[in-house]
């Protein structure tokens, strides 16, 4: 007796979990859609190749567009920004390391009286070093009359003096001249040390008012020296 096999067709409710199946699928997939170089509408059921330098829209079932993907950048675009990204954030850094200076220079001048007395004791290095060479300018002073008087035994004939004694007249006439440079250049830097702080100090000014007008900010507490 031979078997019968029995063929049935798919049954309704096996044809809709298909249907369903299938557009679940093509739902997740997503449907991208663009206009190519040549002006022709492409659509495709992944990101196209040939719209990589333009925009692409992702749609889903109903057509409705779910989000713009932007063009992949050129080698070179991507380079520019980098660039730009490494520029905004050395910006940031700056920005941090000025607040972290203005807190410094808070801490240590938390007014005015403390900010005049390290220009005074700044100021008063560069007294040390005129004092010294104003003493040495004098005692070379002395040095030279000692060294004329000498001399004096040989003013109708210079060339005769000994090669010591004109020898230490020209080291004394340089000496002076080294002193006095010392001290014009004491002068110099105490130029440059009031211009430090004057600038320093309207800056101060200006973060002293800040901190003032802020509610609830605790004053600047100096860490000493």
């Amino acid at each position: 007796m031979k078997s019968l096999v029995l063929f049935t067709r798919p049954t309704g409710l096996v044809i809709a979990a298909a249907t369903l199946a299938g557009a679940s699928a093509w739902a997740q997939s997503g449907i991208y859609s663009c206009i190519d170089a040549q002006g022709r509408r492409i659509t495709a059921d992944r990101p196209i190749t040939d719209c990589i330098d333009r925009p692409q829209r992702e749609l889903n079932r109903s057509g409705t567009t779910l989000r713009i993907i932007p063009p992949t950048p050129t080698a070179a675009e991507r380079e520019a920004q980098a660039a730009r990204e490494r520029e905004a954030e050395a910006l940031r850094q700056r920005a941090r390391d000025a607040i972290r200076r203005d807190q410094a220079l808070l801490s240590r001048y938390p007014d005015r009286a403390a900010h005049d007395a390290d220009r005074q004791a700044a100021l008063a290095q560069t007294q040390v070093v005129v004092d010294a060479a104003e003493k040495r300018i004098a005692e070379l002073d002395l040095e030279r009359v000692e060294l004329r008087e000498e001399m004096e035994f040989y003013k109708k004939n210079p060339s005769d003096a000994p090669a010591r004694l004109r020898r230490d007249i020209e080291d004394n006439v340089e000496a002076v001249a080294t002193q006095h440079r010392a001290i014009v250049g004491q002068h110099s830097e105490r130029a440059r040390i009031n211009a430090r702080f004057d600038e320093e100090l309207a800056h101060l000014e200006t973060l002293w008012k800040a901190a003032a007008d802020t509610p609830g900010t605790a004053p600047a507490v100096s860490t000493g020296r």
